[in-house]
């Protein structure tokens, strides 16, 4: 038999008879490995550890602990889940299963709805099944007996997904454990036996292949970790979230509403949340007038034939709202970039005038399907601190890189870690391959230049052109996209957008776009889950409330409320005729940083008595003291 020869991960190299398995492979080498190794890479390619290989070949081994793993990990269990409904269940019938991000999902078609109680079911079947210990195993079939098989099956689904596939696919891969078997590239774990922790979750509507025009099937979310440890911290921290979705708490804290008088993803700000947006924004202008942009306001809606110049009709269509003025097609903007284009066209520029940074809080509209709308995290109207750097292409990196500090900047003040990615050229893009290098190398360089580690996302680009995407961790380590730089060659081109070089000739200018929050709305919803309403101090929409222990205080505390609205503390009162506990338990639990308790004594002699929301009593101190102390607390961010 031919020999052929493994690059192992440690450098080396071995001779085995082609034809051996992964799993074979790794015994010889390092057997301990197999304890906790799902799947391997051959070749960069994900396969089973029962694959056998047949040429000159790299190895990788992917361990339950790796995020391919455990993605493998869950995407069995999916299967498991699916054996154990089908067990369960006469007359359901399957359709797709995947691994997420958190976990797993499968969508089943089932004329009863799944409750809480068959969920448990399902988990007592789903642990027999691991029980049982069987082995996952792959065949390869033609595609016309997998459509026979799932045909005598009913399994109508599966049938529809064969015949919907490339003329040019011949066969299909088809794994079982037990009686079950599903249509599936894979790879899987080797045996059900290997899973160890798990849970289900929850039970939702899903349609068909995510189209809204097809039926509605019931999807059964869970999660899965290699041990129950990890299971349990996660599950932790699901209840933390609960506790802590904005949603929640925007109503609690009386910051907003979503109101289906109006319409799914409009939001409606109440004062207090009005209040903390107005903080936010008044901030971010500060910031941008320090580091030279210039503020500009866009129109709301722009004639159809400028959008189709953008090459957003092509390409973005989808996703705006369009309306018609006198027979003219006018689109309801979904980002801010061409007014900001029009102003820089509005007259010739020169290279001396580059860099030209160009900030809106542009509020833009887009169309959202219903499903995926989410509090205030995903909505159809939203603000974004948008901004629009033209430069020339020789001031390009130090732009970059001055955004990178921006960003880094500003994660500081609201208190966030983040990681970074760089995304490259989608399949659906406008723009030449020479344009893309560019764009995507003086990404690459100014990430480099900084140090900043990163990953590649590949295919994530805007369609026109390439970006770095900051993605913020909050207090529960969730990811968010928030800030991202995207580099364009193409809409100057499209513009005819120009600057007179030194030489005295014209030349085209680069665009960044940038945004540092992103959606406002967003960065509002995910503020609030990741301090749990408990803003600091200068975000605080209400900084103090002072709390009355009489009627015969008020006077004095009129007094006090209006020295320190003249000092620009946002105050409010509360003079009812309510016992004092019960008023300090309303604002701990409304998160107001400071109670200021007035009674005799304070009046007597000219003070207040501040107490922290997390119960700590500071004592008696004089108004000015307060002011100084809020100012200190506020001063690194005014």
């Amino acid at each position: 038999m031919t020999e052929i020869k493994i690059s192992l991960p440690d450098g080396s190299h071995v001779l085995h008879p082609g034809g051996i398995t992964v799993r074979e492979i790794i015994a010889s080498w390092k057997e301990e490995l197999l304890t906790s190794a799902v799947a391997a890479k051959i070749n960069g390619m994900l396969v089973d550890l029962s694959s056998s290989v047949k040429g000159d070949s790299s190895l990788e081994v992917v361990d339950i602990n790796s995020k391919e793993g455990l993605g493998v990990l869950r995407h069995s269990i999916s299967h498991v889940m699916a054996q154990a409904v089908q067990d369960i269940f006469e007359g359901v019938k399957v359709t797709i299963g995947p691994a997420v991000e958190d976990g797993f999902y499968y969508d089943f078609k089932y004329d009863e709805s799944f409750t809480p109680e068959d969920l448990s079911k399902i988990e007592k079947k789903m642990e027999e099944i691991i029980s049982a210990d069987y082995p996952f195993t792959r065949r390869e079939v033609s595609r016309e007996e997998a459509v026979s098989i799932f045909e005598k099956g009913g399994e109508s689904y599966k049938v529809e997904l064969l015949n919907d596939m490339p003329e040019d696919v011949a066969s299909v891969s088809l794994y079982s454990q037990g009686e079950f078997t599903d249509l599936c590239r894979g790879p899987h774990i080797s045996s059900t036996g290997m899973i160890k922790a798990f849970k289900l979750t929850s039970v939702a509507g899903a349609y068909w292949r995510g189209d809204e025009n097809n039926e509605m099937l019931q999807r059964i979310y869970g999660t899965g970790f290699a041990t129950n440890e990890e299971l349990e911290a996660y599950l932790l921290t699901v209840e933390e979230a609960k506790k802590r979705d904005h949603r929640k708490l925007g109503r609690e804290l009386d910051l907003f509403q979503v109101n289906e008088e109006v319409g799914a993803g409009l939001i409606i700000f109440h004062p207090k949340g009005a209040l903390l947006r107005m903080i936010i924004e008044d901030w971010e202008k500060k910031e941008h007038l320090k580091r030279g942009y210039e503020i500009v306001i866009g129109p709301q809606i722009l004639k159809g034939d400028l959008w189709k110049k953008s090459g957003h009709f092509d390409h973005y269509r989808e996703n705006m709202y369009f309306t018609e003025v006198e027979g003219q097609t006018y689109g309801i903007k979904p980002m801010n970039c061409l007014a900001h284009m029009l102003i820089y066209k509005a007259k010739i520029r020169s290279y001396r005038d580059l860099p030209i940074r160009y900030f809106e809080l542009g509020t833009v509209h887009r169309h959202e399907k219903t499903g995926v709308l989410h509090g205030l995290i995903r909505v159809r109207q939203f603000t974004q601190d948008d901004a629009h750097i033209l430069c020339t292409p020789q001031q390009l990196n130090s732009e970059i890189k001055a955004i990178a500090d921006f960003v880094d900047y500003t994660m500081d003040v609201f208190g966030f870690e983040y990681e970074v990615e760089l995304s490259t050229r989608p399949e659906k893009s406008i723009g030449s391959d020479e344009d893309w290098e560019l764009a995507t190398s003086a990404l690459e360089q100014a990430l480099k230049d900084k140090g900043m580690p990163y990953e590649v996302n590949e295919g994530d680009g805007a369609f026109y052109g390439p970006k770095i995407d900051f993605k913020l961790k909050d207090a529960l380590k969730r990811s968010w996209q928030c800030a991202t730089i995207q580099c364009d060659f193409t809409l100057p081109e499209r513009f005819d957008l120009s600057y007179i070089g030194p030489d005295g000739e014209k030349h085209r200018p680069v665009m960044l776009h940038r945004v540092i929050l992103g959606s406002i709305e967003r960065f509002i919803g995910v503020l609030i889950e990741h301090y749990a309403g408990a803003f600091p101090v200068w975000l605080s929409p209400v900084q103090a409330v002072l709390l009355t222990v009489t009627d015969k205080q008020i006077p004095y505390g009129v007094e006090v409320c209006n020295q320190l609205i003249d000092a620009g503390i946002r105050v409010e009162r509360d003079f009812r005729n309510e016992k004092l506990g019960y008023k300090i338990r309303e604002a701990q639990m409304q998160k107001i940083p400071y109670m200021l308790v007035i009674g005799d004594r304070e009046v007597e002699t000219n003070r207040i008595s501040p107490r922290q929301r997390d119960g700590k009593n500071l004592g008696a101190m004089g108004i000015n003291n307060f002011i100084s102390l809020v100012r200190e607390k506020c001063n690194k961010y005014e």
